[in-house]
């Protein structure tokens, strides 16, 4: 569904990614994990047109992206929900949710849309009239994913999202990461920092160590690695 190819990006004379190839079969939840600074963020952006790479290809669904802006990616049913949630909290959730649906122009498919974020996200129906900054942590990381649910995503791009969150809700989400996949059939690129969690709920994962991905594999074979166990899984 979605292909990288020797993606090289750069900030200026710093090199981000240095000609990572990977790729996510439809229906897959794939993992990219690593520390701070391997270009986890960076590799999304690049994919969702937020940047631009100097060289290689982004495909999805068989289409070149490179030349695409952000919103005509979006357009074609690839959604990205970015590290730090980024929801516009000076407006409601209702509104949240509304700018999540701005190229739909099917009625019946935005009720439906919201319906299934309200069944994944009871809170939020909840919070509908509530403003987005006055949300703790994890009630705004579900409005970020409800936002891009109402996108209408084929494919659900998740940076980090238990970043800042509290404990007690980092299971939640991940539940409803799953129940995204499993009962809705959206295919989902999930970059994480708890490689535990993340390997955990990933069909497949590639290990990104500065802008280089230095390893790939089944998630479960992943958690037995001997190196990726010492460095990222605390044995």
């Amino acid at each position: 569904m979605l292909s990288v190819s020797d993606l090289h990006v750069s900030y200026g004379a710093i090199t981000a990614l240095n000609g990572i190839t990977f790729r996510v079969e439809a229906g897959a939840i794939v993992t990219l994990i690593g520390s701070n600074g391997a270009g986890k963020t960076t590799a999304l952006r690049t994919i969702s047109g937020l940047l631009r790479a100097r060289s290689g290809q982004v495909s999805f669904l068989g289409e070149d992206l490179s030349a695409l802006p952000a919103h005509r990616i979006v357009g074609r049913g690839l959604c990205h929900v970015p590290e730090g949630r980024m929801i516009f909290s000076n407006l409601t959730v209702e509104e949240n949710l509304a700018m999540g649906a701005y190229l739909q122009r099917d009625a019946a498919l935005k009720a439906r849309n919201l319906a299934f974020v309200f069944n994944l996200f009871p809170r939020l129906k909840e919070r509908l009239k509530q403003t987005g900054g006055t949300l703790s942590g994890g009630e705004q990381q579900m409005l970020a994913i409800g936002r891009a649910i109402m996108g209408q995503p084929k494919f659900l791009m998740l940076d980090e999202p238990s970043l800042g969150i509290a404990p007690r809700l980092i299971s939640t989400i991940f539940e409803k990461i799953v129940e995204i996949n499993r009962d809705h059939g959206i295919t989902i690129l999930l970059v994480e920092q708890n490689a535990k969690l993340a390997l955990e709920v990933s069909s497949y994962g590639y290990v990104l160590e500065t802008g280089r991905i230095v390893l790939e594999g089944p998630s479960q074979d992943l958690r037995a690695n001997p190196r990726l166990k010492a460095t990222y899984l605390g044995g």
